[in-house]
């Protein structure tokens, strides 16, 4: 058997600001920083071989505060652009409240909500699922295939494509699942990599 752990890194400075971020590398808020303690103590007690985030700093950041806060031993972090957050296109860095005013309600949150409609020069939620899938495939199934546990800090489009994958949802259903920040998420697999519990921490 063999333990996957993925949890969204703490509230980015962007975050707080309510800015569209997507590749823009923004770092943690004081807030965020303590969530990413939080999702530390939740992991305590559990013990990974492989640990992986995002190329962004604050996945890589809540990745390494939630292993130290958890006791962890070494373990050599492996970061991939393949994990990074939804590209936002033309919308990064732009006020979300401001982005409604210009563009309309309904517009935004066909680009924010709808499964495969990208906002300008940006990414739609099934292009995250094209880079990450493949990814999560080749690099990380293997392992824990080979009964290793893996912790995976990221984001929150890259970790619905991720958990739509591991629990079989519909676009429908991953759209309307809310990915708390901080909140590690576990996943039971037997040696066939079918999944035998999943549960929040």
């Amino acid at each position: 058997m063999a333990q996957l752990v993925i949890f969204r890194h703490g509230q980015s400075a962007w975050n707080l600001e309510n800015k569209f971020t997507g590749w823009v590398d923004v770092d943690l808020t004081p807030k965020g920083i303590e969530e990413a303690k939080n999702a530390g103590t939740k992991i305590k007690g559990y013990h990974f071989d492989y640990a992986y985030a995002s190329d962004l700093m604050r996945a890589q950041k809540t990745l390494a505060l939630a292993l130290e806060a958890a006791g962890h031993g070494p373990v050599t972090p492996i970061y991939n652009k393949a994990l990074n957050e939804r590209m936002y296109g033309d919308l990064q860095g732009l006020d979300k409240t401001e982005t409604v005013k210009k563009y309309g309600e309904e517009q935004v949150k066909i680009w924010r909500r709808s499964y495969d409609i990208p906002p300008p020069k940006g990414e739609s939620l099934k292009d995250t699922a094209a880079r990450v899938i493949p990814y999560f495939e080749s690099e990380i199934l293997p392992k824990l295939k080979a009964g290793k546990n893996v912790v995976i800090a990221a984001h929150g489009n890259s970790l619905r494509a991720l958990i739509m994958y591991l629990e079989k949802m519909t676009p429908q259903q991953i759209l309307e699942f809310e990915i708390g920040t901080g909140q590690p998420r576990l996943y039971d697999l037997n040696s066939n990599l079918e999944l035998l519990n999943v549960k929040n921490l």
